[in-house]
């Protein structure tokens, strides 16, 4: 593994080349451009605030913060499974023909969606500061640790997805269909209180449950994000980076003939 990490950070300099064209690529020839960034999770945000604080009533305080502090770090999370399924076969033909190691094509990818979370969260930053709630500066200083631990568990289930969708296509479609199961069984938009007993058990098991209530506690509650949410997530996302990424090590091997 160490042998492995070595050879990923001789190639650094393509990773970063990489993300930078994912970044300029992904709204080239747009007219709004780079604001597609902001208006995307803005719009999302306003069709479940109406739906969730007008039909359904959710009795959260401020439930529009609630909901964009939940909604960023997802949009992250989704982007980079839903992309992830098709990272490397996008990239055939630099698999084909150049060697490098084949854990940089994930890697950008998902760097790409991280960095644009990063940007993403001045939306929820300025939703913090015009709500009058303010900011806890102690539960701050969780924030990039908690991005962090995010980005590992998006990195090692990016690694599966798009190694695995290399020999089984219809994976993209699946990872569709779970994605849009996946945001209701995490706490974006109610409490883990509003979930019968019977039924709480999913919600917990769910990995972005932790994740997504450290974000809570500390931009919504303004608090120090409680241990056991932390350790949850920071366990969670190391293992399933560590497996992520043996497991594509073993399934890259065939890449270019399958492709």
């Amino acid at each position: 593994m160490i042998q492995r990490i070595k050879s990923i950070y001789v190639y650094r300099d393509m990773i970063c080349s990489l993300v930078r064209r994912e970044l300029r690529g992904r709204y080239k020839g747009s007219i709004l451009g780079f604001l597609w960034t902001y208006i995307n999770p803005l719009c999302q945000v306003v069709v479940y605030s109406a739906v969730f604080s007008v039909i359904f009533r959710v009795n959260i305080e401020k439930f529009y913060l609630y909901l964009i502090i939940g909604m960023m770090p997802w949009t992250f999370f989704h982007t980079s499974i839903q992309g992830g399924t098709t990272c490397i076969r996008a990239q055939a033909d630099m698999v084909k023909k150049i060697y490098f190691p084949r854990e940089v094509i994930p890697i950008s990818y998902v760097t790409s969606a991280f960095v644009n979370m990063v940007l993403s969260f001045v939306i929820v930053f300025m939703a913090v500061l015009v709500s009058g709630f303010g900011f806890y500066w102690k539960g701050l200083l969780f924030l990039p640790i908690i991005m962090f631990f995010e980005y590992l568990l998006a990195l090692g289930i990016a690694f599966v997805i798009s190694a695995a969708t290399v020999y089984f296509r219809d994976l993209e479609q699946i990872i569709s269909v779970v994605m849009m199961a996946w945001i209701y069984v995490t706490p974006i938009m109610y409490t883990i209180d509003y979930v019968p007993e019977q039924y709480r058990f999913l919600v917990v098991l769910n990995p972005m449950t932790p994740i997504v209530e450290v974000y809570h506690q500390i931009l919504y509650y303004r608090m120090v994000p409680t241990t056991n949410y932390l350790l949850l997530a920071g366990t969670t996302g190391c293992l399933v980076f560590v497996a992520g990424f043996f497991l594509f090590a073993v399934l890259e091997r065939n890449f270019a003939e399958e492709m």
